[in-house]
């Protein structure tokens, strides 16, 4: 741990660093090729849950009633391929969508004989579809006012470049998240949807961590020519990449701790809903805030005209200290027997000094 600690003293003090900023195009590649697989996922759709598509909840209370044998009766009793999980209360929760041709009634008696439990003990909820689409509306529409006020306060507080770099890496984190969902098959629900706007509101404050220091370092970046504005843009996000990693860490233990432990040791299926979307979308935020939203940043920051003028003059500077250098150490280093000329005359004035001050021997 103290060698973690020392690593990130040294990012700081910019003793080490890592070229996130120049390897753009390997990280362009990474996200491209998640975000195609996370699109591929989305062309087999999403499992929608009751709120969003209408349909039909049964919850039964019965002691030693496992999902597998709950699933079984409710395959006997509906053709609409019914969905079984167990919530957090140990109920077992069955969910049978509006292409069911029987009603919540029978259904319900049938699954109170068929489980031998009383009537009164088997719960029904109905949700119309109507409903449903009122849901998937709101949330719509609460994900689009999200993004758009991220993107205005992102341009008042910092520059219009940094809220489009923002916005491009919250659209990166919410596809791979959603695309996750279509792949493994889990229940989309209003849970899932706050998930998505916990995920991206993380997401956007580890950005605006990463972007408050990179605007730090590039204050005034035009008045010097010895770094170039990717080059302080990645000083500035090696500052901060130990606490980028440390925040991850800690947010993603508990997370994992409900997708793992709750939702898969302990069967609380309805844990999944806002878990899994939280744990990918941290994780994706993460990378995204490191390897997306900063290297985009500094890519449109070079497309300035002053800052094509830094970086000409900064590798013009560079390369006159390199001439300078190696010349200093042709003069102070020469090798072979042919010496420069300059190097030559001085030792010849020297040897000439030198024989001058001796008496001569010759009569």
């Amino acid at each position: 741990m103290s060698r973690f600690s020392n690593l990130g003293h040294r990012l700081y003090q910019g003793e080490v660093s890592f070229d996130f900023v120049g390897r753009r195009k390997l990280w362009y590649s990474i996200s491209g090729v998640i975000v195609l697989v996370a699109a591929i996922g989305l062309t087999m759709g999403l499992h929608l849950g009751i709120e969003f598509k209408g349909g039909s909840v049964y919850t039964v209370a019965k002691p030693g009633l496992t999902v597998s044998q709950a699933q079984d009766t409710a395959n006997g009793v509906v053709s609409s391929h019914p969905l079984v999980q167990s919530s957090d209360n140990g109920k077992i929760r069955i969910q049978v969508s509006t292409e069911e041709p029987k009603s919540s009634d029978e259904i319900r008696s049938e699954l109170s004989q068929k489980l031998g439990v009383p009537l009164d003990t088997v719960e029904a909820q109905v949700i119309g579809p109507s409903w449903g689409k009122q849901i998937s509306q709101k949330a719509l529409t609460g994900l689009i006012v999200f993004m758009i006020l991220v993107t205005v306060y992102l341009a008042i507080a910092f520059e219009w470049r940094m809220a489009v770099s923002a916005l491009v890496a919250l659209i990166h984190d919410l596809l791979i998240t959603i695309g996750v969902y279509a792949l493994v098959g889990f229940e989309v629900t209003p849970g899932t949807v706050i998930g998505f706007l916990t995920i991206l509101g993380y997401s956007l404050y580890d950005t605006v961590v990463v972007f408050d220091t990179v605007k730090e370092n590039t204050k005034g970046i035009t008045k010097q020519n010895k770094l170039t504005y990717s080059e302080a843009a990645n000083a500035g996000l090696n500052q901060t990449l130990v606490r980028s990693l440390n925040t991850t860490v800690v947010a993603l233990l508990p997370v994992a701790a409900l997708l793992f432990i709750g939702g898969g040791l302990l069967g609380a299926g309805t844990l999944n809903d806002i878990s899994l979307a939280l744990f990918i979308g941290l994780a994706a935020g993460a990378y995204s805030s490191i390897c997306v939203a900063t290297p985009l940043l500094a890519q449109l920051k070079e497309e300035q005209p002053e800052m094509k003028a830094l970086r000409k003059r900064v590798l013009q500077h560079r390369a006159a200290k390199a001439e300078a250098a190696d010349g200093v150490a042709v003069d102070e280093e020469p090798t072979g027997e042919e010496q420069p000329a300059g190097m030559v005359g001085q030792r010849g004035r020297s040897a000439g000094t030198r024989a001058k001050g001796r008496p001569s021997t010759k009569r």
